[in-house]
């Protein structure tokens, strides 16, 4: 039990390289998919300034804000207080997430980068397939 008997969140934590595409997009659908008593987080080992607005723009579509969320670095903490992490899929293998996060699971989904908007749109649509999945999992 947490402060004042409420029990503490679990929480999945999504990762990748830069945190600026995939990771932000499986946060945003945890968000709406997520069973009572989760939470998500995501983090990149070498984040970008900003979230890839194509990203944005078909999390849109799909009804799911993340304009504001904040690419941000992979952290040990985060490591530490996720019941659950995920590797979102690994291009480069120098910086990939799956090097420092322990025990993970992988789902190898294409990064979003430089890819024109319909191929965005359909790993977007990947994703929170798997969210969906993992979601209905935890319930």
């Amino acid at each position: 039990m947490g402060l004042f008997g409420k029990k503490p969140e679990k929480k999945v934590l999504f990762a990748c390289i830069e945190n600026a595409g995939r990771s932000q997009m499986a946060e945003g659908f945890f968000k709406k998919y997520a069973p009572k008593g989760w939470s998500a987080m995501s983090g990149g080992t070498s984040p970008k300034s900003y979230i890839n607005p194509i990203a944005v723009q078909v999390m849109q579509e799909v009804g799911i804000d993340i304009s504001n969320y904040k690419s941000k670095i992979l952290s040990e903490d985060q490591i530490r207080m996720a019941e659950l992490k995920v590797n979102m899929g690994c291009m480069d293998t120098t910086g990939c997430p799956s090097l420092i996060l322990g025990n993970y699971v992988d789902w190898g989904i294409e990064d979003p980068k430089d890819k024109p908007v319909e191929k965005v749109r359909e790993i977007r649509d990947q994703i929170e397939t798997k969210v969906k999945e993992l979601a209905k999992g935890l319930s």
